[in-house]
């Protein structure tokens, strides 16, 4: 069967997962939840914006957790994953741009950036990130596949997925962020 292999494989991969902050150091999980989550709450209290961004698989995550976010825990969101957008900025500036160019008209510092990125190094979400710092917005990434992924050295919080597939990748990265939806959402 391939049913048991495949989500023993997916728990192994959850069950490594490594965080780290801005400066490298190693977190224990529980502690970058915990940390996501109080960042979470703070954006929340003081009306600040939560984006989310991510290509593929992962831009479809972006949309729904930012939906859910709003919906059920009340935080301001904003995708930045809308196809007119997309393809405008794309087309007229470059591909690279396309996440940095609305949060430089938009964020602000306190606002916070998720990334959602298997590989973690996608062009366009690494200018993403780099935007956001220079803006003074927290950024957490979530990433996998390739342990010296750009992503996981960029973020103030890192979620590592030592996933070899983008299937346990996206769907790790799935079960990430519905553990923190849901502390969000029991927080309230």
């Amino acid at each position: 069967m391939m049913w048991q292999p495949y989500t023993e494989r997916l728990h192994q991969v959850l069950g490594n997962m490594e965080v780290t902050d801005a400066r490298a150091v190693s977190l224990d999980v529980e502690t970058g939840m915990s940390r996501w989550l109080d960042w979470t709450r703070q954006v929340g209290r003081k009306g600040r914006c939560l984006y989310l961004v991510g290509n593929g698989a992962s831009a479809s995550m972006a949309a729904h957790f930012a939906a859910d976010m709003a919906k059920n825990a009340a935080i301001r969101t904003q995708w930045l994953t809308e196809t007119s957008m997309l393809t405008a900025i794309a087309n007229d500036l470059d591909y690279r741009r396309v996440f940095a160019e609305p949060l430089s008209w938009w964020m602000q510092p306190g606002d916070m950036l998720v990334t959602i990125s298997s590989s973690g190094n996608s062009a366009n979400i690494l200018e993403a990130i780099d935007t956001a710092r220079r803006l003074g917005g927290r950024v957490v990434t979530l990433s996998a596949m390739g342990a010296e992924n750009a992503s996981r050295r960029r973020g103030d919080l890192n979620f590592y997925l030592p996933a070899a597939t983008y299937g346990l990748a996206e769907s790790g990265h799935a079960v990430i962020l519905h553990c923190w939806m849901d502390a969000v959402e029991a927080a309230r």
